[in-house]
């Protein structure tokens, strides 16, 4: 099936069918930019005949429907008109020649350094004349009264507010290149001796104007909506890339629901913000339009592939669970106001569960991505998510996604093969998911995390608070002590500096397992001494008092040797954590993990 035509259409016919709503604007292209500088130049191109680049434009009245908008300046009565075409590319040059030319209304622009502007353009007529390499200077413009003042306003330098100045000046309004025969008349009637220096304009300067045509890619009306908008995104390539929630929001607004408003919220409407009851939970402060819309879209696939099952369907005629960006631009109206109120509560449920595995900020979380199958799975089951037997398999599946840092990168198809895989499972004790079979921890990626950009060391971090892990000086746990408001921070356990005088690689100390969440006031305590003589320090200190295997025991809840620290023995202390953190990650996994170490 063709696509798209080619052709040519003349800038008049353009113009024309703009200012009279046949042209119009989707609801998710942003506003006109174009400065000063900008007009002029376009101005300049179109009179010297110089190419401005091609049009995109769509056919309206096929299956996709986008809200829409009429181009910038014209009149607010076409907002009733139904457009024949929309512009995909050549907002800014077809905005711009449209209140340049084909209104008599000032130009809404700006200066160069963003300041709002008005401005009526002009072609000073003998200066036009004068050579094309000078029509640049014979582009002038006047304020929204067409003058142009200086000596902040004082001064009046050009006057060119009646038909009469401007005749007797000779310069030329742009407002009037398509329809140029009525100042002929006048400029006939106030400055006759004008006359063959106008024609001679006209023949020159007008002439290009009517003549010139643009080059134009008209998408048919039956171009999906995908494809729609995949090319939107590549010849707009000088901005910024359109989220899957601004499309839909265009896509439902054509159907009388206002997207935004459902997830933002509305004073004038009285409506609540639903991303604002999410992010109420400290967990979900971050959860953005996108992922909500996902979430909808896995269970609205999910629910589609059972009824092509139902219905008979066979192989490739039963369409898949998705969470692709093709997938959310097709989701129906119906299908996110069916859903959108369960898969809210889904996503508290989700938080529920994070909070149960002992997460409890919102930049502990390793992935948001994987919180997109979860609350689909939340929203299914319900409170069965509860029960002991669920419980623990999401979270083998959540831990085994997190430590094999598979949720890094594009992961739609993991995401619908989770929902999937999961709910198999819940029912089927052999059936394990994918991500669970996939998931594999190797023993020298402990010697990179060094960061808590990873997930898996932001996983690790969380597994070792969730053991219980105190602090070094304070008598509680590290969490409750975070619940306190008590500064806390992830620090060497073997001091960076002590380990640099003693010879030990960055790569060692600088691992997560010389690192561990410990109290500011702790860190203070450690300074940058060896571990028999900080550890010394802290117990003998009149606010701590403690004997050497209570000191012990905190370590231990850090799965930190005790011995080789009152020794100084760094390379005993490292390897024998390393293998207490393996194990931490075994349990977390559910599966064992190959203990040779890789060249």
């Amino acid at each position: 099936m063709e696509t798209f035509d080619t052709t040519k259409t003349a800038l008049p016919d353009l113009l024309r069918d703009i200012t009279r709503g046949r042209i119009q604007l989707p609801d998710f292209q942003r506003g006109w930019v174009w400065d000063d500088d900008h007009v002029r130049s376009l101005l300049v191109s179109v009179a010297r005949s110089f190419p401005i680049g091609a049009l995109m434009l769509m056919e309206t009245g096929g299956d996709v429907m986008f809200q829409v908008r009429p181009v910038e300046g014209t009149d607010s009565a076409l907002n009733d008109v139904e457009p024949e075409k929309l512009i995909l590319d050549g907002q800014q040059r077809l905005t711009s020649l449209t209140q340049a030319v084909g209104l008599t209304s000032p130009v809404h622009t700006r200066t160069a350094k963003g300041k709002p502007i008005q401005r009526h353009y002009y072609f000073h007529i003998p200066t036009a004349l004068a050579g094309e390499d000078l029509l640049d200077e014979a582009i002038d413009a006047v304020d929204k009264n067409r003058e142009k003042r200086s000596n902040f306003g004082r001064t009046v330098d050009l006057d060119l507010s009646t038909r009469q100045k401007e005749c007797e000046q000779l310069y030329f309004p742009c407002d009037q290149v398509l329809s140029w025969s009525h100042w002929l008349q006048e400029l006939n009637q106030f400055n006759p001796s004008a006359l063959p220096v106008f024609l001679e304009f006209q023949g020159r300067i007008l002439q290009a104007f009517n003549d010139y045509q643009l080059p134009v890619i008209e998408l048919k009306k039956e171009t999906s909506k995908e494809a729609v908008c995949l090319v939107f995104e590549k010849v707009n390539t000088g901005g910024v890339q359109l989220s899957v929630f601004e499309l839909i929001t265009a896509s439902y607004a054509a159907e009388g629901f206002n997207l935004r408003d459902d997830w933002l919220g509305s004073e004038q409407r009285g409506m609540e913000s639903r991303k604002g009851r999410l992010a109420e939970d400290v967990l979900l402060e971050h959860l953005d339009s996108t992922e909500f819309i996902q979430a909808i879209t896995l269970l609205h696939t999910r629910e589609r592939k059972y009824q092509d099952i139902a219905d008979g369907r066979q192989g490739k005629q039963i369409r898949p669970i998705s969470a692709k960006r093709a997938s959310m631009l097709e989701l129906p109206l119906t299908a996110y106001t069916q859903w959108a109120d369960t898969v809210e509560q889904g996503f508290w449920q989700a938080a529920a569960f994070l909070r149960k595995e002992c997460f409890f900020l919102n930049r502990e979380i390793p992935y948001s991505t994987q919180l997109i199958p979860l609350a689909a799975m939340m929203t299914v089951l319900g409170n069965r998510w509860r029960e002991p037997r669920i419980n623990a398999k999401l979270s083998r599946w959540f831990w085994c996604g997190v430590l094999g840092e598979l949720y890094g990168g594009a992961v739609e198809t993991r995401i619908a093969n989770d929902l999937e895989d999961l709910l198999a499972w819940v029912e089927d004790d052999e059936a394990a998911p994918r991500t669970v079979v996939d998931a594999s921890f190797n023993p020298d990626r402990l010697d990179l995390l060094k960061t808590r950009l990873s997930a898996a060391y932001k996983g690790l971090n969380v597994l070792v608070l969730r053991e219980q892990a105190r602090d070094f000086f304070w008598n509680d746990t590290v969490q409750s002590l975070n619940h306190q408001g008590i500064d806390l921070d992830i620090h060497h356990i073997f001091p960076k500096d002590w380990c640099k005088r003693n010879g030990i690689p960055p790569r060692h100390y600088d691992s997560i397992v010389n690192k561990t969440p410990i109290s500011y006031k702790a860190n203070r305590k450690i300074g940058g001494d060896a571990p028999s003589v900080y550890l010394r320090k802290i117990q003998t200190d009149k606010q701590v008092q403690t004997t050497d295997a209570a000191m012990d025991a905190i370590l231990a809840s850090h799965r930190a040797p005790a011995e080789p620290m009152r020794t100084d023995d760094f390379d005993a202390f490292y390897e024998q954590r390393k293998a207490n953190l393996l194990g931490l990650i075994e349990k977390a996994m559910g599966k064992r993990i190959a203990r040779e170490q890789a060249e």
